[in-house]
């Protein structure tokens, strides 16, 4: 077993530190610092007592200590501690919280150099001083420690929180009461363990070089997409929960269905004029991500930002697109925009590739044919929508006879096994999600909605996870009908896992992975726990000439914090008698779900933010 180091910080009687050296394995080392100098700690009988017992053990104990500077204490090949405690830190005398918030910065800033890399920090707090909802009674904001925030200044993360428990650590004595040798209330305190977070990265969008036919092209990838490319959730190493999902809910149909599954071949880009979608929801291709390919001539078919190796079935996926063609004048076709710049964009939906998969030589009527892949679509920020997702395709095509009975058939079915995934990971206490097929005013097209009552009021209405779409007959198969399902993957392994924030199923840090086992649903528990919101607003004059896109504001916001605002509200607008202007103002949340963010990070984003929307939206900022 690997030794495992202990350090305790900010020791006042040293009667932790001599009850935890009791209990301790073999395998651990454990460290004692304290502030003082022996000469302060020489007319405690206690604390001399229970240095001599530390002595006793080998427990390596430290003087003169300043928790806010460890690094000077230990040198570079004595660091790498396991595990850091600071039980009850206290400027002493009667500081405010703004001075022991100071002082759990400056201690979080310096636990950041001696800290393993899975390391942990405890920190006890009493009742209310956190400022977390884990706190009972929780204090306002601006009158508690804002441990959360504090230990963001260090790149930590709350990974977790219980109640601190002097009968757990025998002999411990909380001392220390406005600096003097007094216990003090601990009843409700909690201990907070911290873990370090992953970095936030200035992110540039890689550039695709892409073969068509004999000429290469190249494309940055849009910035709200950046991360979001080629992660291959769905591959067959893979265990992220949105396969999980998939492979279930493919076996369960396999239950009923004949099946066939298809390899998702078909391009990621997709030409302009190509669309078969349900008559709801015909205005999706407005909402894609639009793409110009540019002519690229250099020699290197390299890629900017990522091996030739990490993006080669990327590659493959794009190499297949066929640009749109028009007929030359000698009648020949050409492709239309080869010299000048092909407009394409990344495919909003399956639905874009039904008219392949059932004009397909193969196709086969009365089988349900599975189409599985990542799609892109711009949309507003809101909890459960989401610019990247992954989405399962049905198509099953039968006798226009029998259409009424197979529709009813198939909802009926693929409503018990939604039904049964939701139900395998429900915790003691949370209600049952209903699933429900909503018939629209067109009379034929459904949408899958799902009530949660476990996400708060955000997730009390009906998310839409789905549709069903009937279509007439083919030109190849004209006695035939079809049905085309949709599903939201990504959305469907939230509400089965319990994960409410769809971004951390995107995250980079391996323990979100680590929470699940190939094959098996389980329940998300998440290790970035109460992280803080800050908010700003902005407000600006409109150019009415250009006019005002609040689809292309929100993309900005997502694009410039990197996924960090959560919200976007509209405040105010204001017309100018005199001038006749129109100003906007609106509200943005920044917080994060598996990062620290920081105050001065967010104030950073939100003045880019403010040049940005300038440039690209031709507003004039107030």
């Amino acid at each position: 077993m690997a030794c495992r180091r202990l350090l305790l910080v900010g020791e006042g009687n040293f009667s932790f530190a001599a009850a935890l050296s009791e209990n301790l394995d073999t395998s651990s080392v454990l460290t004692a610092t304290c502030l003082q100098h022996p000469a302060d700690l020489a007319r405690d009988p206690v604390a001399r007592e229970n240095l001599q017992r530390l002595r006793e053990r080998g427990t390596e104990v430290r003087f003169g200590v300043d928790c806010t500077q460890l690094a000077d204490a230990f040198g570079l090949h004595d660091r790498e501690f396991d595990r850091i405690y600071f039980n009850f830190p206290h400027c002493g005398r009667k500081a405010g919280v703004a001075k022991n918030r100071e002082l759990l910065a400056k201690f979080f800033q310096s636990c950041a150099d001696i800290l393993a890399e899975e390391g942990e920090v405890h920190v006890a707090l009493c009742r209310g001083q956190g400022g977390t909802p884990a706190d009972n009674p929780q204090r306002e904001w601006h009158n508690s420690w804002q441990v959360v925030a504090m230990a963001a200044l260090g790149g930590l993360i709350l990974s977790d929180v219980h109640p601190f428990s002097c009968e757990a650590v025998p002999g411990y004595r909380c001392t220390g009461y406005r600096s003097q040798d007094k216990s003090f209330h601990v009843e409700g305190a909690l201990n907070h363990i911290f873990t370090r977070s992953l970095p936030f990265e200035v992110s540039q969008p890689r550039i695709f070089r892409i073969k068509l036919g004999d000429q290469w092209f190249s494309f940055p990838e849009p910035e709200a997409l950046v991360g979001k490319l080629n992660r291959g959730f769905l591959e067959a190493c893979s265990y992220h929960p949105v396969k999980t999902i998939n492979e279930k809910l493919i076996a369960e149909l396999g239950k009923a269905f004949p099946l066939k599954r298809l390899k998702c071949s078909f391009p990621l880009l997709l030409q302009e004029g190509t669309s078969v979608l349900p008559s709801w929801n015909c205005d999706i291709l407005s909402a894609a991500f639009w793409i110009t390919l540019c002519e690229d001539n250099s020699n290197s078919e390299s890629l900017t930002g990522g091996t030739t190796q990490d993006m080669e079935d990327f590659l493959v996926s794009f190499s297949e697109l066929s640009l749109p063609r028009s007929p030359g004048k000698d009648g020949k076709e050409v492709n239309e925009g080869i010299c000048g710049q092909p407009k394409v964009c990344l495919r909003p939906s399956l639905l874009v590739h039904v008219q392949a998969v059932i004009q397909a030589p193969d196709f086969l009527p009365g089988s349900l044919h599975i189409l599985s892949g990542p799609v892109f679509q711009k949309c507003h920020i809101l909890p459960f929508t989401m610019p990247a997702f992954h989405e399962t395709l049905l198509i099953l095509g039968f006798n226009q006879n029998l259409k009424d009975g197979c529709l009813q058939s198939l909802m009926d079915y693929l409503k018990g096994i939604l039904d049964s995934l939701l139900t395998q990971t429900l915790l003691e206490g949370s209600k049952l999600s209903s699933v429900e097929f909503v018939l629209q005013p067109n009379r034929k097209d459904y949408m899958i909605c799902m009530k949660s009552h476990n996400f708060g009021p955000d997730c009390a209405k009906d998310l839409i996870i789905g549709s069903v779409t009937a279509s007439a007959t083919s030109i190849i198969h004209k006695d035939q009908c079809f049905l085309f399902v949709s599903i939201n993957l990504d959305l469907l392994a939230m509400l089965v896992s319990g994960i409410s924030d769809w971004r951390i199923l995107w995250t980079f840090d391996n323990r979100f992975l680590k929470n699940f086992v190939s094959g098996k649903t389980e329940p998300f528990k998440s290790y970035s726990l109460y992280p803080p919101c800050y908010v700003h607003d902005v407000s600006f004059w409109l150019d009415e000439k250009k006019g005002f896109d609040e689809l292309e504001f929100h993309n900005v916001a997502r694009a410039v914090s990197q996924n960090t605002v959560i919200s976007i509200q509209f405040l105010s607008r204001f017309h100018h008698p005199k001038t006749k202007q129109v100003s906007l103002c609106y509200r943005l949340t920044y917080q994060t779900c598996d990062k620290a963010l920081t105050q001065q990070q967010v104030a950073s984003m939100q003045s880019q933010f403010r040049k940005e929307i300038q440039q690209r939206l031709h507003v004039t900022l107030r």
